[in-house]
């Protein structure tokens, strides 16, 4: 299993920041593996809701469903799955005063192989990357929403 979190500042308030990030078509714009990424069926964004996401990941393009599984005011949770790994988004957000927010962005990957413990080392490092990556690209998309 892959498991990477990263909590950071961002110049943006509480509200805000939850409003952009339960719409997961959004992580094309903060997600740099994210090719694309559509909601299912539309209508309103509610648990249940769910995302098709196409990613390109060290050369491999991927597509999982992802279903939003917790919409809080402060805490998100999105579970995307494929025959080949679950993973699982899960980003809390709490004011952290003027006009700023402190969020922890927690990603869990589980291979759903037998090769899975050849994997994750390799994968570990790559997403460990990718983490400060989508760090910086957050940061800068909801600093300037």
């Amino acid at each position: 299993m892959v498991d990477i979190q990263r909590t950071f500042t961002v110049k943006a308030p509480q509200a805000t920041v939850v409003s952009y990030l339960r719409d997961f078509a959004h992580a094309e714009q903060w997600d740099p593996g994210t090719q694309s990424c559509s909601q299912i069926g539309g209508g309103d964004i509610t648990v249940g809701t769910c995302w098709r996401n196409v990613s390109k990941l060290f050369g491999i393009t991927t597509e999982l469903t992802y279903r939003l599984v917790r919409d809080d005011p402060d805490h998100l949770v999105f579970e995307g799955t494929n025959k080949s790994a679950t993973s699982v988004d899960d980003i809390s957000i709490r004011e952290a005063g003027n006009e700023t927010s402190s969020i922890t962005y927690h990603a869990k990957i589980t291979f759903n192989s037998k090769a899975a413990p050849l994997i994750n080392p390799i994968a570990t490092a790559g997403f460990t990357y990718i983490g400060k990556k989508v760090e910086e690209d957050m940061r800068s998309t909801l600093e300037n929403l």
